[in-house]
C-alpha cells in the first residue's frame, strides 16, 4: 500500500498549476488577479428574479444519518433576468430552508439587484455574505449572475475563473455516500455500497459514520475492524475519505488517528465540532496525531474570513467550500487563499445539478482543484433538471465548452416536482431506543 507524506501532498497541490497547464494549453488561460480583470462589461440590468422550490418524495429511497430519516429531496432554482433576454440560473443551498430561502430571496435580496448589472456581482454578493445566514440566500443570486456574465461574454464561467493557471473541464469526482446502511439492520451494506462505486469506475468514496452510535451500540473498538473490511473489499488503489460530520469525539477520533494513517485514507472530513470553544485547538491535535491522512472542512462557512484563520494556523490542508452557500465568488477567494499556502480545494457538494454545475465550475477553474463530491442518494434533480446534463463516465465528469455555466432547464421542471411544504428530514422511527 502507498503512503503519502501531509508534506507531499502540500507539494503535490503546489505543482497543480503546471500539470494543469499541459493538459489544456495556454490558449484558454491568461493570468489576472481577479475573474473580471480586462473582460469587457456588457450593458445589462437585472429586470426580475424569480425563487422555484422543488421537492421530490424519497418513499423506498430515503436514507439515515444519526438520528434522522431523510424522506425527501429539495431544489432551490434562483433565475435573474435582464433586458437584453439573458437569463442566469443558480440555486441556494435547501439546507437553509427553501421556505425562508424563497421569502428572503424575493422580498429582501431582490430589490437590492433590482436595476443593478450582473458584472458587479462582485460588490452584490461579497457585501452581505458575512451576515448569517443570509450568506446562502446570496449564494443562488451570486451563481446566476456568473452564468448571465458569461453568456454576455460567449465564454464558460470555469474559463473567466481560470486566473492562476489553465482550467481543467475533465474533472475527477468521487462518490459521495454511506448514509444507507444501518448498523441495527446490515452494516454489510456499506462495504457492498463502496464495490459497487469502484466497478461503476469511481476511484474514491467518501462515507459516513451511520446511525446514532449510542444507539446501536456501535464503539471505536467496534469500529476499526469494520474499516479493515472495507479497506480489504475495496483494494489499496482506491481512496477512502472519513466523514465524521462533527459527530465524534475529540477523544474517539483521537483513536481512529492511526487507523486512518494505517488504511492510507485520503483525508478526514469535519472531524469535531466547529463551532465551540476550542475548536480550532482540538483540530491542530488531531492534525498532530495524523501522521499523512489530511484533514479538511468548510461545508458550512459562508465566507473568506470565517476560512482564514484556519488556513493560516493549519487546521484544514483541504478546505471545503460550497457554493450553494458561499456563492461562486466567495468560493473563487476561498481558494485563492487556501492555494496561497499550498493547500487544495475540494467543494462540498451534496445537492442535485443546479449545485454541482456551480461547484464544478469553480474546481475546473482553480490551481489548487482536487476532486469534486458527487452525492450518491437517489435524486432527480441530479440530472433529470436538465436537457443536457452533467454525467460522470469511469470516474470523471466532463463540463461543456458553453457559455456560462453551459445548462439549459428543462422545460416544465418545476411542474414534475412540486414543493412539498416541511422539513427534509424526520425522528427515525426504525433507531433502537429512540
Amino acid at each position: 500500500m502507498s503512503t503519502t507524506s501531509r508534506r507531499s501532498f502540500l507539494g503535490a497541490v503546489a505543482a497543480a498549476p503546471a500539470a494543469a497547464g499541459s493538459k489544456t494549453g495556454a490558449k484558454a488561460f491568461r493570468a489576472r488577479v481577479h475573474p473580471l480583470e480586462g473582460l469587457q462589461r456588457e450593458k445589462l440590468k437585472i429586470t426580475d428574479v424569480k425563487v422555484t422550490l422543488m421537492s421530490y418524495e424519497l418513499k423506498d429511497k430515503a436514507w439515515v444519518t444519526a438520528k434522522q430519516l431523510v424522506w425527501k429531496s429539495d431544489s432551490v432554482l434562483v433565475e435573474i433576468f435582464t433586458d437584453k433576454g439573458i437569463v442566469g440560473i443558480g440555486e441556494s443551498s435547501p439546507y437553509a430552508g427553501p421556505e425562508w430561502l424563497k421569502q428572503t430571496i424575493e422580498q429582501s435580496l431582490k430589490p437590492v439587484v433590482l436595476g443593478k448589472n450582473p458584472f458587479d456581482v462582485e460588490h452584490l454578493a461579497t457585501a452581505w455574505t458575512g451576515a448569517r445566514p443570509s450568506f446562502a440566500a446570496w449564494a443562488g443570486i451570486d451563481a446566476a449572475c456568473w452564468d448571465i456574465i458569461g453568456k454576455a461574454v460567449n465564454m464558460p464561467v470555469y474559463k473567466l475563473l481560470a486566473t492562476d493557471a489553465p482550467p481543467e473541464p475533465h474533472i475527477r469526482m468521487y462518490a459521495s455516500g454511506g448514509v444507507e446502511y444501518a448498523w441495527y439492520k446490515r452494516p454489510e451494506d456499506l462495504i457492498d455500497e463502496a464495490v459497487r462505486h469502484k466497478e461503476e469506475g469511481y476511484t474514491a468514496f467518501k462515507f459516513r459514520i451511520g446511525a446514532e452510535w449510542a444507539n446501536c451500540g456501535m464503539t471505536v473498538g467496534k469500529y476499526i475492524p469494520y474499516l479493515h473490511k472495507l479497506r480489504e473489499a475495496v483494494g489499496p488503489g482506491m481512496d477512502l475519505m472519513h466523514e465524521n460530520n462533527m459527530r465524534l469525539t475529540l477523544a474517539e477520533t483521537l483513536e481512529l488517528c492511526p487507523v486512518f494513517d494505517e488504511l492510507n485514507f485520503r483525508w478526514l472530513e469535519e472531524p469535531v465540532r466547529t463551532n465551540v470553544d476550542g475548536a480550532l485547538e482540538d483540530h491542530l491535535k488531531i492534525k498532530a496525531a495524523l501522521r499523512k491522512t489530511p484533514i479538511s472542512g468548510g461545508e458550512s462557512r459562508g465566507n473568506r474570513f470565517e476560512f482564514k484563520e484556519w488556513i493560516d494556523r493549519g487546521a484544514y490542508d483541504i478546505v471545503q467550500p460550497d457554493c450553494n452557500v458561499t456563492g461562486i465568488t466567495e468560493a473563487w477567494h476561498i481558494a485563492r487563499i487556501a492555494n496561497l499556502t499550498g493547500r487544495a480545494c475540494c467543494p462540498h457538494n451534496w445537492h442535485g445539478g443546479l449545485t454541482t454545475m456551480a461547484n464544478a465550475a469553480l474546481v475546473a477553474g482553480i490551481p489548487n482543484r482536487l476532486m469534486l463530491e458527487l452525492n450518491q442518494t437517489f435524486n432527480p434533480f441530479k440530472e433529470e433538471i436538465f436537457k443536457d446534463p452533467l454525467v460522470v463516465r469511469k470516474g470523471y465528469m466532463d463540463l461543456p465548452d458553453k457559455p456560462g455555466l453551459g445548462l439549459e432547464l428543462t422545460p416544465g421542471v418545476a411542474r414534475r416536482f412540486p414543493y412539498l411544504p416541511g422539513n427534509y428530514w424526520k425522528p427515525n422511527p426504525n433507531l433502537p431506543g429512540a
